[in-house]
């Protein structure tokens, strides 16, 4: 971690002097205007504070550090964890130098397995999962320097060692749950020589003859690293680091917003629905027959799953590269047939319907349908692989709110009567 540690020792500085002046000279400027319709629905669209480590376009999708997400599809979850924190790419040996910290990281202490087993049979995976890393908070380095009296300009290093051994463990926290929630026998213990997201695989137990649920994992754990800093998992896990909460409390509470149906839970909703259909022919529909499937749908009241973002106004970029992956590693697949074929059916049928602002697939639509091919089947997982990904994110964006000095989140809320008297 040394090398990584001096790309940010290096680079913190810098962002600090760019911030300080940037405030001097533009600090009194204005970046939003806030409606009452926008105070009461969820600040949509408010510009409220900084987030450097990914944004949104409504054009374009997520952009990582200014580099459009399509553009670094190949990359593996290690390196997008780097060009997250330090906005470069790393070189060979930054990158084995992350590995090799993550390598003495990966077991799971006993006594969170022995408070995951003490859990009901049905427990959600995502329940496990958040109360997995909740359990570990008490080897947070953050909680034990603080308590020591380590300076304001140290917090950022404590952050990023939490951060790194959290990370190193999910893998192997994500795997045993599913294991242990589904009765797929003993856990396997990780290996020291196997990447993240080939520990995964390796852990889960899954089989992977061709090597393609490795590349898989290695693209969903990529593509779901980060997405600005407004959406509920990140808002959520940076309000609670504002308060100088550990990396263990601050992300749960973004976890534990990721398990919402309306976020991170979608893509079992996608995939239901895409299931439904198979069901309903008997396998692959006919392109006419999908047509008017979804056309009654619509005119029942139901809504398309998969379909829609809060954000976006295109294709999502994560999504074309589920499909571009699909369309190379698994062609003849009924059910990534069925994902194919609404993308050719759905957006005309929304526009011509005429009520949905965005047309497009988001990444919900395609993600579920590659883990159902290779085997992974049991729905209420999907989240938990969500969730390993996710936290990439939110570490990146808590060292640096840290290394910046970033005050608590303190937004002031106002009363109805107070609306309705002074607008």
């Amino acid at each position: 971690m040394d090398l990584l540690k001096n790309e940010l020792k290096n680079n913190i500085p810098i962002v600090q002097n760019e911030i300080k002046q940037l405030i001097k000279e533009k600090g009194d400027e204005k970046i939003s205007d806030v409606t009452v319709a926008q105070a009461y629905s969820g600040l949509r669209g408010i510009k409220a504070f900084v987030c450097d480590t990914s944004s949104v376009s409504a054009e374009k999708g997520l952009i990582i550090r200014g580099i459009p997400l399509l553009d670094i599809t190949h990359i593996s979850p290690e390196e997008v964890f780097f060009l997250l924190l330090t906005g470069k790419l790393p070189n060979p040996e930054q990158l084995n130098d992350l590995k090799e910290e993550f390598s003495m990281h990966l077991n799971i202490p006993d006594y969170v397995w022995n408070v995951l087993g003490a859990m009901p049979d049905d427990t959600h995976p995502m329940t496990m999962f958040n109360t997995g890393i909740l359990a570990m908070q008490g080897d947070s380095v953050f909680r034990k320097r603080y308590d020591e009296g380590m300076q304001k300009s140290e917090y950022w290093e404590a952050i990023l060692e939490d951060g790194i051994r959290l990370l190193a463990k999910l893998p192997a926290l994500g795997a045993g749950i599913y294991r242990m929630r589904f009765n797929k026998g003993d856990r396997i213990l990780p290996d020291a020589e196997k990447d993240w997201a080939g520990n995964f695989v390796h852990m889960t137990g899954l089989p992977d003859e061709t090597g393609n649920l490795h590349k898989l994992m290695q693209l969903y754990f990529m593509l779901h690293c980060d997405h600005e800093g407004g959406n509920v998992s990140a808002f959520a896990s940076h309000t609670v680091a504002s308060a100088l909460s550990d990396p263990y409390y601050s992300v749960c509470a973004g976890l534990n917003g990721l398990a919402g149906p309306l976020h991170g839970l979608a893509n079992q909703e996608c995939l239901k629905f895409v299931l439904s259909v198979r069901d309903e022919f008997d396998g692959m529909p006919s392109e006419d027959s999908l047509r008017e499937y979804c056309w009654n749908r619509l005119n029942s009241g139901r809504v398309i799953p998969g379909y829609g973002h809060a954000v976006l106004r295109c294709p999502d970029p994560r999504f074309s590269a589920f499909v571009k992956f699909g369309q190379e590693n698994i062609k003849g697949d009924d059910v990534f047939g069925i994902v194919d074929l609404l993308f050719k059916v759905v957006p005309d049928v929304l526009q011509e319907h005429g009520k949905a602002k965005n047309p497009w697939p988001n990444v919900d639509a395609a993600s579920g349908s590659l883990l159902y091919h290779y085997g992974l089947k049991e729905f209420n997982f999907y989240t938990v692989l969500f969730s390993i990904s996710r936290t990439m994110g939110m570490i990146s964006q808590m060292v640096w709110e840290r290394a910046l000095g970033i005050p608590i989140t303190r937004p002031k809320s106002v009363t109805t009567d107070w609306i309705r008297s002074n607008t």
